[in-house]
């Protein structure tokens, strides 16, 4: 974690770095941990990069459970916000800040998102300090960043 002096309260306070992966519509199709449902080539290069960014906490945003931690174990579904009303959208992310309050500090920590836009548009806005890396990247693109970014690295 990185260290924050807060001059006005006299200590120093501890910025946690939280990766918010977005879920995938292909998934395996029995009871499995989180990180282990999503069966597309594009989610788990993205869980591969969260990984390597060290963070302090890595969260899959799912479109039917909300926040889930990678070892939480999960039923396979069929659900995205892709098709989904705005104002659905916006009570799903309501549901999420939630549980990302009792996870971290919506002001202080930094929050890194690998997740297309409807799976962030109504969260950003609540948080202090985020980082989009992939931003207007279409899928083919953002794979190609993956696969650069891991370039000579896995040898």
């Amino acid at each position: 974690m990185e260290r924050q002096f807060d001059s006005a309260l006299g200590h120093i306070n501890k910025m946690a770095k939280i990766v918010l992966v977005s879920c995938a519509s292909k998934k395996v199709k029995e009871l499995a941990k989180a990180e282990d449902l999503y069966d597309s080539h594009l989610f788990k290069m993205n869980l591969k990069y969260a990984k390597s960014l060290s963070p302090d906490k890595i969260f899959i945003l799912s479109a039917k459970y909300g926040l889930l931690n990678l070892d939480k174990e999960v039923e396979p579904y069929e659900e995205t916000l892709n098709n989904k009303k705005d104002i659905e959208i916006k009570n799903w992310a309501l549901k999420v800040l939630s549980k990302l309050k009792e996870e971290g500090d919506l002001d202080k920590d930094e929050f890194i998102f690998l997740a297309g836009e409807k799976y962030r548009r109504h969260l950003i806005d609540k948080l202090e300090n985020v980082s989009v890396p992939m931003e207007g990247l279409g899928i083919g693109k953002q794979l190609k960043f993956l696969k650069d970014f891991f370039r000579g690295k896995d040898e």
